[in-house]
């Protein structure tokens, strides 16, 4: 399987910031891949990078063999990126924003395929709407047009789907499935985790402009396989010293991980011996954002200086 999107030891800092530190990816022809990482990981500055917006300090980013610094105009032909900023400009109908940005590819006469984007992300009624009277989840909706409206192989997305309501979010993976089965690349950053659970083959999780974790999406939820159970202690009791060291905090429910069912009745045990009554308790499956957190937190091979991979 031929390499989209190659990235190999990418660094970036801004003055004394190092928003990137060795960055190394391969993203192969046809992938949905997520990149996940908190505010401040060094996702947009690495999909900056990538637009050849911003220029690394050290390494070498390509897109389908063509290097974004050396051959520029090439590459940035084969990306279609989804920015987070709601840029417009506001004198322009949605229809006319569309074909100048065609225009901006040297493509011309292509108004089936700006009338099936609109119909795909439900802008059919607005197509000649001046934008700046648009809602911000209309623009958005726009920003994703404009990056398909010249048919590139990678597709980008950045927090697609932020400030959009639901029913849009599902048509728009409807149609983003629909390019990648076609063959579309897609890369995807969102903070919808189950939206990255649902749709990515494959995960990389970013950390203070570093790798942290990389893997299929399947293998990094059996690495955090099991249960996870919540307390929620009544009169804001506090848990007892015993457990303190298994349980994280969130939202004011206590959350254990479990390796096995036979953990839930000593643990309940010591909750009523220590007189703690509960409010509330949930037993849930672990999904993504157990992974991510446990991820963020350190849980991870990168403690021990490695990163989890797939074989490729």
């Amino acid at each position: 399987m031929s390499v989209a999107v190659s990235i190999e030891q990418v660094e970036k800092r801004f003055g004394r910031l190092k928003a990137l530190d060795g960055v190394s990816l391969q993203i192969d022809e046809g992938e949905f891949f997520g990149l996940l990482g908190p505010n401040g990981a060094g996702k947009t500055t690495l999909i900056s990078c990538l637009a050849g917006l911003v220029r690394p300090d050290a390494g070498r980013l390509s897109v389908l063999g063509r290097d974004v610094v050396a051959d520029y105009r090439a590459a940035r032909t084969l990306l279609g990126i989804v920015p987070q900023e709601l840029v417009f400009d506001p004198f322009f109908s949605v229809r006319e924003t569309l074909r100048i940005q065609s225009g901006y590819f040297g493509i011309r006469n292509n108004d089936d395929w700006i009338d099936e984007i609109l119909a795909n992300l439900d802008l059919t009624s607005r197509a000649d709407t001046n934008m700046r009277r648009l809602s911000g989840g209309m623009k958005r909706r726009v920003l994703v047009a404009q990056a398909l409206v010249h048919k590139p192989p990678v597709i980008v997305l950045d927090e697609p789907t932020a400030g959009v309501d639901v029913e849009l979010r599902q048509g728009l993976w409807q149609f983003v499935q629909r390019l990648n089965r076609e063959g579309h690349t897609v890369i995807l950053t969102t903070h919808y985790l189950e939206e990255a659970e649902a749709l990515c083959g494959r995960i990389a999780m970013l950390k203070q402009g570093r790798v942290v974790a990389l893997d299929t999406t399947s293998n990094l939820l059996a690495r955090f396989a099991g249960h996870t159970l919540s307390v929620c202690l009544a009169d804001n009791a506090l848990l007892p010293e015993p457990l303190r060291g298994r349980a994280t905090l969130s939202e004011g429910r206590w959350v254990f991980r479990l390796a096995g069912f036979a953990e839930i009745e000593p643990l309940l045990r010591t909750l009523r011996e220590a007189g703690c009554g509960i409010d509330d308790l949930r037993l849930t499956q672990a999904d993504l954002e157990d992974v991510f957190v446990g991820v963020m937190q350190g849980e991870n091979d990168r403690e021990s200086g490695k990163v989890a991979d797939v074989s490729r």
